[in-house]
């Protein structure tokens, strides 16, 4: 294979990795938001613990897998990222931080002031991280204000209505998928909570979508595609499509098809994003001479093709991996039962 198609197969693969994390850390983040809403006592905290403990680490190796797979198939694309982005990217690490420091100490003492700092370490941290995401994501779609120098803005030129957006649309998205899978995995007053936030987070997702989509086609850099070819304008309808059919599914009390649907709604708005971009990696608002795209950041074709034979053996382990867990983890939990993680 030429170092071309090469390239264009790993900013398919890129973007794959990214949408899989996306849709499997949205359940868990989720969880995690509304945690002090749907807990009541120690008994519910342990439940809503144990309903993420055993996927929330094998779901984060995607996360672990898309910036590796940036940093060996990208690396000119690493690099500006990590310095442009260098302050939401340092937030995004302290956000992992607290938020896996959260579960697992919350109640590791007795002492109400150690688990209640514990548990906001949680929460604000699973808030944190999607709004992260969705602003970092937002400013790769808006492009970046990169010129001969690299990154010419600030932290605070990343903050604008269209990046802010982006993050309420995540945070809106994965609060729906984590109500959604509490009441998939468990029993008692935690899943009718957990039911009464699905009913509120689902129709401010589909909002928020809308209002993102506007913004994306009058605002963005990714736009152009779109209207070149309009046939790509299925995917952003595709998306609301399905976002209205979350909502139909949970007032009719068909919550695994809710999940479902929200997880492909996560995916379609992962596709048009991506499907935007291309070819560009990171779209420079200055001049487009500056910006990088998978053609003039790609690693190189040795390289491409090592890591796409290393890729072919080692994606279908971790599959198989989690397939395993969520197999040995199906059966519901129950308040009395739970034991915390």
């Amino acid at each position: 294979m030429s170092l071309d198609t090469l390239a264009i197969i790993w900013f398919v693969l890129w973007g794959v990795i990214w949408t899989v994390y996306f849709i499997l850390d949205a359940y868990s983040l989720g969880t995690g938001m509304i945690f002090p809403l749907v807990t009541k006592n120690r008994k519910e905290r342990n439940q809503l613990q144990e309903t993420i403990g055993p996927f929330w680490g094998g779901n984060e190796v995607w996360l672990v897998t898309a910036g590796g797979a940036t940093f060996a198939a990208f690396p000119a694309v690493y690099a500006t990222m990590f310095s442009s982005l260098y302050e939401a990217m340092l937030l995004l690490l302290f956000a992992l931080f607290f938020r896996g420091a959260g579960l697992e100490l919350m109640h590791k003492d007795d002492n109400p002031l150690w688990q209640k700092f514990f548990k906001w370490a949680f929460t604000i941290s699973s808030y944190a991280l999607p709004l992260l995401l969705g602003v970092a994501f937002s400013n790769l779609y808006y492009g970046l204000l990169l010129g001969e120098n690299g990154y010419e803005g600030s932290f605070f030129k990343l903050l604008h209505a269209y990046s802010i957006l982006g993050g309420l649309v995540f945070i809106a998205l994965f609060m729906t998928s984590g109500a959604l899978w509490v009441m998939i995995k468990n029993t008692g007053e935690v899943v009718s909570r957990s039911y009464k936030i699905a009913k509120f987070a689902a129709p401010v997702a589909a909002a928020a979508i809308a209002m993102f989509f506007v913004g994306t086609m009058n605002e963005s850099r990714i736009a152009d595609n779109f209207n070149e070819y309009p046939v790509l304008f299925s995917a952003p309808v595709a998306t609301l499509l399905i976002s209205l059919a979350t909502i139909y599914f949970i007032f009719k009390n068909k919550i695994k098809s809710a999940f479902a649907s929200v997880c492909i709604t996560i995916f379609a708005l992962s596709a048009t994003g991506f499907i935007g971009m291309f070819p560009n990696m990171l779209i420079s608002r200055i001049d487009e001479a500056y910006s990088l795209t998978l053609y003039n950041s790609s690693g190189s074709q040795k390289n491409l093709q090592l890591m796409f034979i290393v890729a072919v053996i080692m994606v279908p382990i971790v599959i198989g991996y989690q397939i395993w867990s969520y197999t040995l983890f199906k059966k519901k939990i129950t308040t009395d039962e739970a034991k915390g993680y």
